[in-house]
């Protein structure tokens, strides 16, 4: 058994089971585990998804927001434990992988179109 082997099979045990399927340009709901002290509580983030990026159990997404007409936006593993679960609000229309360019955008402009399926 080599090294390729040993760290495929690491990888394999931190991967979850089920991951909510979206995709960039939806509107989710990031319910994320919050640890304050010896409390643990779920807080929910929810943005417009820039980008996803990696693959295996080292796949990121970036979710970004408007909070007091400042733009925030937060990266999580996509299957870390603190990652309750994922849903999607509503789907968006996007011809690009990586929606950079909303970064440089505030109000409407920076609105992406809804999927109608």
């Amino acid at each position: 058994m080599n090294a390729t082997e040993i760290i495929r099979g690491i990888e394999a045990e931190q991967m979850k089971d089920h991951v909510d399927e979206f995709h960039v340009g939806d509107t989710v709901r990031v319910h994320a585990k919050i640890r304050e002290g010896n409390r643990e509580r779920i807080q929910v983030f929810e943005g417009t998804v820039l980008k996803r990026q990696g693959g295996s159990n080292r796949e990121t997404f970036t979710v970004r927001k408007f909070s007091s007409g400042i733009g925030v936006e937060k990266t999580w593993p996509l299957h870390s434990p603190n990652v309750e679960k994922i849903e999607v609000v509503r789907r968006g229309k996007v011809r690009r992988a990586k929606l950079n360019y909303l970064r440089g955008r505030v109000g409407k402009r920076a609105k992406v179109k809804e999927l109608v399926r």
